[in-house]
């Protein structure tokens, strides 16, 4: 569980990648459509069971912030190494911060809802379930839709990177990356950098909440801190009431 004091935090950050990495006319139409759900997309979830990735309000944002920070330090690496960067940062900050729209569900419903079966709840760590009046597609696929449908354009690279994402978790994705000759091989080097950052932000928030678990207690070692900054906030009637329901 995030405090609210990060979860406000981590949506201004959001909020200014958008601002500092995405060009007009893009950029005004990405801020309008994010903030016209604001609140939905501040507690929404990364995933629907406790097991699984940033299952926590505030979560989403969270982990897709994680993600771009990760594909933004991966560019360098592979810049260091040679790799011919066919594709721009803006494509890159685009498809990170978008990669997992599809979870935002569609106008009128959202992907997770709370569980309410208590069996399902304890005994399969629910926390929350899938919402059964959206017609299905894939993540990858409903982000890509939902950016069509508000008008948001994207690149081939960007469609590639969003597409792929999962990697060869998704089944679908076989005929883009298994291929054995050059020409069936994706061109630009973005779906992999992304794919990797996706797989390394995961891992970290398992590690974050699970590993310690599976580990003998050490004694604390208590180290002096510097002061943390300050960070932004929203002050806004909207945001306190959003919190109001967090707390709910």
């Amino acid at each position: 569980m995030l405090r609210a004091e990060v979860i406000s935090s981590n949506w201004a950050n959001f909020l200014k990648l958008i601002e500092k990495y995405i060009s007009s006319p893009r950029k005004e139409k990405l801020l309008e459509f994010y903030k016209k759900y604001e609140e939905r997309f501040i507690l929404m979830p990364a995933s629907h069971k406790v097991q699984y990735h940033n299952c926590f309000p505030g979560g989403y944002i969270d982990h897709v912030l994680r993600v771009t920070e990760g594909a933004l330090k991966m560019h360098n690496v592979w810049f260091e190494m040679g790799v011919n960067v066919n594709y721009t940062i803006e494509e890159l900050v685009f498809s990170a911060i978008n990669h997992d729209l599809g979870k935002f569900g569609d106008e009128q419903n959202e992907s997770y809802i709370p569980q309410t079966d208590q069996w399902r709840r304890e005994k399969l760590n629910e926390t929350y379930e899938f919402n059964n009046k959206l017609e299905f597609m894939t993540v990858p696929d409903r982000g890509l839709f939902l950016l069509r449908e508000n008008g948001i354009n994207y690149s081939r690279n960007e469609f590639l990177a969003i597409k792929l994402h999962d990697g060869m978790y998704d089944d679908s994705n076989k005929p883009y990356l298994m291929g054995w000759l050059p020409e069936q091989k994706p061109r630009t080097s973005l779906v992999y950098i992304l794919h990797h950052a996706d797989m390394m932000a995961s891992r970290i928030e398992f590690e974050k909440e699970w590993l310690p678990k599976f580990q003998e207690e050490k004694p604390k070692v208590v180290q002096e801190t510097s002061k943390p900054s300050k960070v932004p906030s929203i002050n806004s009637k909207k945001m306190n009431s959003i919190f109001d329901k967090l707390k709910a």
